[in-house]
């Protein structure tokens, strides 16, 4: 789905005639993200991504139009929009999420591509190299491997009887947990917790593996558009069967998860305006290096903890960024 807005962020300056402030070139982004647009993480992470941009001097309506397209999941919206970005022929192309990623890189090698908030972009063969992109496409990464331990150790020290978690994703919009659980799996164990995977694709299949987990069992709701999307089911079963969830996303928090740890999405857009800045200034998107997030975040929400009969301890929650009480 296509949105055109255009919005003043410097005030009534932005709505003069043209004509009246001369008349720069006029450049074209468009926008391609994976989620709905009327969910609260897009509208945060396109608000932070608009505000960078106007602080480097791109104004919507003024010398840049910002086109957007909402996607969701659904390959057959993914393709429709994919198509529509692409001949328009916009000077850069932003992209959020694996599915819009796979769906975008083989329909074009010239026009620059930033992609944010992607996971494994070496991994899924966006790129040849995280220092040296190469081509058209270079962008902002989100998770490393690494972070399923983190979530599984935080779930531990909340609930000190955990006995097993399950890594819940849709194989089809996050292959990559493929990879990040066969990892973690073929670390040297260190703790008795064990992992397993959910492969979800319903929210009947959420119903099942979550009934699955025994009262010794935890959740993490992974870093997945899928999972983003029917979030509301996983929380409605979540508390149904009082199991701890962890997300990488502090909005699930907002919502009433447990817990969330990982980067600040918002912050990553943001970053990204500055990499669209300098491709529209000429730089090649191929000698700009990947980079990683650095903000990271764990919020706890302890009404959750409450419902849930859990008593977290003070040390712990000194260690939050955030705690929601």
């Amino acid at each position: 789905m296509r949105r055109r807005e255009f919005i003043s962020l410097i005030g009534g300056a932005a709505a003069w005639p043209l004509a009246a402030q001369g008349s720069p070139k006029m450049r074209r982004v468009g926008v391609l993200v994976g989620i709905d647009e009327n969910d609260p993480l897009v509208k945060a992470r396109l608000r932070a991504f608009r505000l960078a941009l106007r602080d480097l001097g791109w104004i919507e309506g003024r010398n840049v139009d910002i086109d957007y397209w909402f996607t969701g999941t659904d390959p057959k919206s993914i393709a429709r929009d994919v198509a529509e970005v692409i001949k328009l022929v916009p000077d850069v192309i932003v992209a959020n999420t694996t599915p819009v990623m796979l769906a975008l890189r083989p329909t074009t090698s010239t026009i620059p591509i930033v992609f944010t908030v992607v996971n494994d972009p070496v991994g899924q063969g966006f790129i040849s190299n995280l220092a040296h992109p190469g081509g058209n496409i270079t962008g902002f990464s989100f998770i490393e491997p690494e972070i399923v331990g983190k979530w599984v150790s935080l779930l531990g020290d909340v609930k000190p009887d955990l006995a097993r978690v399950t890594l819940m994703f849709n194989p089809d919009t996050a292959p990559y947990y493929e990879r990040y659980f066969t990892s973690f799996k073929a670390l040297p164990q260190q703790s008795a917790i064990e992992l397993t995977a959910a492969r979800v694709r319903s929210t009947t299949d959420v119903e099942q593996a979550i009934a699955s987990l025994t009262e010794h069992g935890g959740l993490v709701a992974a870093a997945d558009p899928y999972i983003i999307q029917i979030r509301g089911a996983i929380l409605q079963k979540a508390a149904e069967y009082r199991m701890p969830v962890i997300a990488p996303y502090r909005q699930f928090v907002d919502e009433g998860f447990l817990m969330s740890y990982g980067p600040d999405t918002s912050d990553i857009f943001r970053r990204s305006a500055s990499y669209v800045d300098r491709i529209l200034k000429g730089e090649k998107p191929g000698n700009l290096p990947v980079q990683a997030p650095d903000k990271f975040e764990l919020v706890v929400n302890l009404r959750t903890a409450k419902a849930l009969g859990l008593s977290i301890r003070e040390p712990f929650l000194q260690l939050a960024d955030e705690v929601i009480e």
